[in-house]
């Protein structure tokens, strides 16, 4: 039954990888929470292979693509290192409840970003650098709390301040996020052991052969119509973690 439920999870996981291109690790972490019951460190633990394999795996074809900017993913990955190393070793000292606030709040910035137009690059007009430096600090911060790769701001911040097209900035951002998911992972080298990895290694392999597939299929389906339902699926998800947290025990 358990192996069944991690095929699922991976099959929905990888499809909102594939369709969605973003927000793995915010429905990994609660369909481990809540389904397989995880605890919250084992969870963030197991959610960062999940979705760091996912994102690496996602890369290798955009690479050979070309539409990679590896400095650029790595100058924000390396800002972000400021918060994602020392919020990853303080975050198993966390209050639980005052986490899964925060990661809900995280899940309606989230919904939110993903109804709003297309973003599109003003080679005229680029985002001042304390903006970017203080939105790679956002996403080492999310990373580092949460296990979240912070690609819903990643990709804007490339837009905007790279002026990168849409398709590299996507690319760049999965290089961005499969970089924090192994910072953080091998920052919490003394929790492995808590994870019983048999779930998360199914989930993964499942996910990474879905969202092949459904990356390949992605341009025949509405995109619109996908982001919207995903917003409100996240929008779901942050008032059932809320109401969990606070009032189901």
């Amino acid at each position: 039954m358990i192996l069944l439920e991690a095929i699922l999870a991976g099959t929905f996981i990888g499809s909102v990888l594939g369709f969605v291109g973003a927000g793995g690790a915010m429905v990994s972490v609660p369909i481990l929470l809540y389904i397989f019951h995880f605890t919250n460190e084992q969870a963030t633990i197991a959610a960062l292979v999940i979705v760091g394999l996912a994102a690496a795996s996602g890369v290798l074809p955009k690479f050979k693509r070309k539409e990679v900017l590896v400095r650029e993913a790595v100058s924000i990955w390396g800002i972000g290192l400021l918060t994602t190393i020392p919020l990853t070793a303080v975050a198993s000292h966390i209050n639980v409840k005052l986490l899964h606030t925060g990661f809900s709040l995280v899940l309606i910035v989230a919904g939110a970003s993903m109804l709003r137009g297309p973003i599109t690059a003003n080679p005229e007009r680029r985002m001042p650098l304390p903006i970017l430096i203080l939105v790679s600090l956002i996403i080492g911060t999310l990373t580092g709390l949460f296990g979240i790769g912070g690609g819903f701001l990643a990709i804007p911040i490339l837009v905007l301040f790279y002026n990168s097209p849409q398709s590299k900035a996507a690319g760049t951002s999965l290089l961005i996020i499969a970089m924090n998911c192994t910072t953080s992972f091998l920052e919490r080298y003394k929790s492995w052991h808590l994870v019983d990895w048999k779930t998360p290694i199914t989930i993964a392999i499942v996910a990474i052969v879905i969202s092949r597939i459904a990356s390949l299929q992605s341009g025949k389906v509405n995109a619109k119509l996908l982001k919207i339902s995903f917003a409100y699926l996240l929008f779901a998800l942050s008032v059932f973690t809320l109401v969990k947290t606070y009032f189901i025990h």
